[in-house]
């Protein structure tokens, strides 16, 4: 195929990047306000709805696994226009849907299209230009995961409050067609990753099945007890399913993910404090959200949420600046401490008051903003950077795993736990709390247990694809010694 105008053109590359992974993360926290409205309109009742955004993040979950496989057999770049064009065909279904079938249909294909693009994008932007662009994408990424998650809430209510769901949905249609368009003008052809690297069915159908019956019993919790058999049945079995798939990619001879790889104290510290602050980041904000729905206007409570984004964009400038420093190991740590601080200001009154809201949801989003995307990176930096690909897979698999399971499951401990459903949020909140501590401690453990100080990334090796940036020590390294 021919060169695109565009090939090689940093801030055109990165913008359909950023106009790729935006809508659906966007969208994802704008539901939560635009469901009682989606469901008069379709004939849906909420528990469809909800149903809807579980299964489109379960494809989320699964098309980062799918994708490391795809791009070991087919040219990257020709898919990334393939996975562009089903976004747009997702994207437009869901907007024009009549019924049902039509929203979940796509929804879901937005869920999985976003993770595809996210895992055959973004590993190519960092590698494919200098040392000095790594440090710009690695600010994008933090911008594109958690800034469009924190406008979600306030782009969310300026809809509700009008009304409607169609005119967000069209724009989202819009944006994944600019950012197809964008692929278009940057593309460059290139080959397959590894041609001769095994196809791994077992894997894809583990975190398939493993997904979809994960989510769906997580979904069922808006309207079922725990005690339902349709909840923890495929809840439990799901995640059983998932863990199979990690053991499965640990013991395998040729895995499709780097698992094995991943067993030492930065990754293993890096991958604990990035799954701790998205389960208790997503669950903070969305508890809030839903004791306080009946005392605000949608748009009121939307712009509760904006330092929030204000709290993301910080920090991915702060990550810019410590990004190429031993400062990383401690940035991460401090998000981490932040995001507790947040969590307990939201927590501050029951219920939670409007100013401790907005107060809080900033320190959040400075929290997850400084912890997931650094954490995500220090395991990166532990392998080669020919392994990117396939690390960022499994750290979003689990990553989404958590923030989009836990919030379902809280919010429904906060319905039944305590005598309203305000005590039963305070109790939830001291749990994310809880999530966002544990997060902390066991990385500083596992530091201490390794026996090693934070070291400084040696990029230029990393970039070179024979050797990691530093040397990750094995778990327990000191005590064994």
């Amino acid at each position: 195929m021919r060169q695109g105008p565009l090939a090689r053109h940093y801030p055109a590359v990165a913008l359909m990047v950023v106009l790729a992974l935006v809508p659906y993360l966007a969208l994802s926290a704008a539901l939560n306000s635009l469901t009682p409205i989606i469901a008069g309109q379709l004939r849906m009742s909420v528990q469809t709805v909800g149903l809807a955004a579980g299964l489109a993040n379960a494809g989320y979950a699964v098309g980062t696994i799918l994708a490391v496989q795809l791009a070991q057999h087919r040219p990257q770049r020709r898919m990334l226009l393939i996975y562009g064009c089903l976004l747009v065909i997702g994207s437009v279904l869901a907007a024009a849907a009549t019924g049902p079938a039509m929203f979940i249909v796509g929804h879901v294909l937005q869920g999985l299209c976003t993770s595809l693009l996210l895992i055959a994008a973004v590993p190519p932007l960092i590698l494919g230009y200098s040392l000095e662009r790594m440090r710009e994408t690695a600010m994008i990424m933090n911008m594109c995961i958690f800034g469009a998650v924190a406008l979600g809430p306030v782009v969310g209510g300026i809809q509700a409050n009008a009304h409607g769901w169609r005119p967000l949905f069209w724009i989202i249609a819009g944006i994944a067609a600019a950012a197809l368009v964008l692929s278009l003008l940057t593309f460059e052809d290139d080959p397959p990753a590894n041609p001769d690297a095994p196809r791994d069915p077992l894997a894809i159908g583990l975190s398939l099945v493993g997904c979809v019956a994960a989510f769906y019993g997580a979904s069922e919790l808006l309207t079922h007890s725990f005690r339902s058999p349709g909840v923890w049945i495929p809840l439990l079995g799901g995640l059983a399913l998932i863990v199979a798939l990690v053991v499965h990619e640990y013991t395998s001879a040729r895995p499709l993910l780097c698992v094995k790889g991943l067993v030492s104290t930065f990754p293993i510290a890096g991958i604990t404090a990035a799954v701790c602050a998205a389960a208790a980041s997503v669950s903070a904000i969305a508890l809030t959200g839903v004791v306080l729905t009946g005392r605000y206007s949608p748009l009121h409570l939307g712009l509760l949420y904006l330092p929030e984004f204000a709290g993301a964009v910080l920090t991915a400038i702060m990550f810019g600046i410590v990004f190429k420093t031993r400062l990383l190991h401690y940035y991460a740590l401090t998000g981490m401490l932040v995001l507790a601080i947040g969590i307990l200001v939201v927590n501050g009154a029951s219920p939670p008051t409007g100013p401790l809201v907005a107060v809080g949801s900033g320190l959040i989003g400075i929290g997850v903003g400084a912890s997931v995307v650094p954490a995500l990176f220090i395991a990166g930096f532990s392998l080669r950077s020919s392994s990117i690909q396939r690390v960022f897979a499994l750290i979003e698999l689990v990553r989404a795993v958590a923030a989009f399971m836990v919030a379902p499951i809280l919010l429904r401990v906060a319905q039944v736990v305590g005598s309203d459903p305000a005590a039963g949020t305070r109790t939830a909140l001291w749990i994310c709390f809880g999530i966002s501590i544990l997060g902390a401690s066991v990385a500083v453990g596992l530091y201490r247990l390794g026996g090693v100080r934070p070291p400084q990334p040696a990029l230029e090796r990393w970039r070179g694809g024979v050797e990691p940036a530093w040397d990750s020590p094995p778990l327990l390294a000191a005590r064994a010694r």
